[in-house]
């Protein structure tokens, strides 16, 4: 009879610790979190329509993305539209999100009509980038222009356009117009790399689907972000792991 109370108890735990929420940190105040505590839980507008609730995707990871936004005054930085049309392309030839059971979100340190403006940047800057790597006449740049080109191609291996006015939204695009967010986690900056302007320094958080932050990085600059095939490689480890 004991050994049956005991084993009756045993699964009342298991089947408790399985339906357990999420372990996110509900401080009322956003704070930096290192890795291996619960991350601050997160409610933003979307651009999209609605609202975004970190707390809201039980059993699932979740791939944070925050982009610099501007790199000057009136100037986005382009590698973050070339970040984003390359995560649209996973998306949309290896369903990344089902793949890694993850949820893909931009944090944007701007208003609404801020952030609309850079999806609608993001064709003209694409083709900015086509141009830089493939100046009308290379042959005809001089050693400094070479070298550049040559730094562009590397930068940016991919080819990727987009049609005007018909930029993908796959992903959740959070309007964190007060900075709440990103200032509470030390993002937030109005002066960094040389550039005096409202920005994020570049970030990239996972969270697992216990609520754990389980990857932290922030940038040193702005391309030395990760790649996503180890971020994708860090979200396998991490689905079997749980």
């Amino acid at each position: 009879m004991n050994k049956r109370i005991i084993g009756i108890i045993g699964l009342t735990l298991l089947l408790a610790a399985w339906a357990a929420p999420p372990v996110f940190s509900q401080a009322a105040d956003i704070r930096p979190v290192t890795v291996g505590q619960p991350m601050p839980d997160i409610t933003l507008p979307t651009l999209q329509g609605g609202t975004f609730t970190l707390s809201g995707l039980k059993g699932k990871n979740v791939l944070l993305v925050f982009p610099r936004g501007f790199a000057a005054e009136a100037r986005w930085c382009t590698i973050d539209n070339y970040k984003y049309a390359e995560l649209v392309d996973f998306e949309k030839s290896a369903q990344i999100r089902r793949k890694y059971n993850v949820e893909v979100v931009f944090v944007f340190p701007y208003g609404q009509e801020v952030v609309q403006q850079w999806v609608e940047a993001n064709p003209e800057q694409l083709e900015k980038i086509k141009g830089w790597k493939n100046p009308a006449d290379p042959e005809k740049l001089d050693d400094q222009g070479k070298t550049r080109m040559e730094r562009w191609r590397k930068s940016y291996p991919k080819e990727y356009s987009m049609e005007k006015g018909k930029v993908p939204l796959p992903f959740p695009l959070l309007i964190d117009a007060d900075r709440k967010v990103s200032k509470g986690l030390g993002l937030f900056a109005t002066e960094w790399g040389g550039s005096k302007v409202d920005q994020c320094i570049t970030s990239v958080f996972i969270v697992d689907k216990k609520g754990i932050l389980q990857f932290k990085y922030i940038g040193q600059n702005t391309t030395d972000r990760p790649e996503y095939d180890f971020l994708f490689k860090t979200l396998e480890r991490m689905n079997i792991g749980n």
